[in-house]
């Protein structure tokens, strides 16, 4: 069946491309072998409206049947990297072929001496998109993503809070300067906090449609300051919960402050009805974090490059 491609246009299709993603899930099993919902809202509301990833106008492509069905996606995360999203039922050669065309005549990044960078997502066990890549010029590269999941039915872990601490939801508006700092914390250990930039780009990522405010843990410290956070997602469609992200200030690690906020994030998925729980890893240290409370079946996502 021939297909046609055009640009992200409007607000429509970023609700089409939500259910599309769906769709994709469940056919692949709850396998990420293409994004889950709340990954395409994280990037929208944090990667493009906080971490200047660009316009969805100007970095998604849409494939679309002549009836109007949605068969493919592409779109960047970050600069110079891309995701392709693709039915299970219309993969092939040719459409990867001119997913990867698209990707690298828009979606580039400029490397030395003037010539381009790209760096394409794929399963380890995606035969066919390998195949591509190597015919392209694209090498395997390092620090794949352990894409992690864990049935619920498996038992949660009873981890007890280290003294003085308490986990609980974030509060109001009024708690949103010390979760934002915290994040920067956890993620940014060695800068000086002066080159902190404030708090108001959460409010951006409250904006998500999966966002709840129920389901952003945090671990608050004697003092009264946030030390560790996670915030889960969860999509009652697919009756799936992901954590992202997840983080503890250097200062309050080693507590076991990161296992107590997933336990209480998986006890208030279960409650809610999720059948299957996800999270990625890319450290030995998250590695183990993330098995303790049960997330030991996984996917490999890895990176391809190319540069020319």
């Amino acid at each position: 069946m021939k297909l046609t491609v055009r640009r992200y246009r409007d607000e429509d299709d970023y609700w089409r491309i939500r259910e599309f993603l769906r769709q994709v899930f469940r056919l692949n099993d709850r396998r990420e072998l293409s994004w889950q919902v709340y990954r395409f809202d994280y990037w929208r509301w944090h990667g493009v409206e906080n971490m200047g990833h660009g316009s969805l106008e100007e970095g998604v492509f849409l494939w679309e049947m002549a009836d109007g069905q949605m068969a493919a996606v592409l779109n960047p995360e970050g600069k110079g990297q891309v995701h392709l999203q693709v039915h299970p039922r219309r993969r092939a050669a040719e459409l990867e072929e001119e997913m990867l065309d698209l990707a690298e005549k828009h979606l580039t990044v400029p490397g030395p001496n003037g010539r381009r960078k790209l760096c394409v997502w794929a399963n380890r066990d995606d035969d066919l998109r390998q195949e591509v890549l190597t015919r392209r010029g694209y090498t395997k590269g390092d620090w794949p993503e352990y894409q992690r999941r864990r049935p619920m039915s498996l038992p949660i872990p009873d981890v007890p809070v280290a003294e003085g601490y308490t986990v609980r939801a974030l509060g109001d508006v009024q708690e949103l300067p010390a979760r934002s700092f915290v994040s920067w914390k956890a993620f940014h250990p060695d800068e000086p906090d002066d080159r902190y930039e404030g708090w108001d780009w959460y409010s951006n990522v409250q904006r998500a449609p999966l966002y709840r405010r129920d389901l952003d843990i945090v671990a608050v410290a004697p003092n009264g300051e946030f030390a560790s956070f996670c915030t889960v997602w969860f999509d009652d469609v697919t009756r799936s919960g992901a954590f992202e992200p997840v983080g503890t200030a250097p200062t309050h690690r080693r507590r076991g402050l990161g296992k107590a906020v997933m336990c209480e994030g998986l006890r208030r998925l279960k409650r809610m009805g999720a059948t299957m729980a996800y999270v990625g890893s890319y450290t030995a240290e998250a590695h183990t974090l993330y098995a303790s409370v049960g997330f030991t079946e996984y996917d490999l996502s890895e990176p391809w490059a190319k540069e020319w």
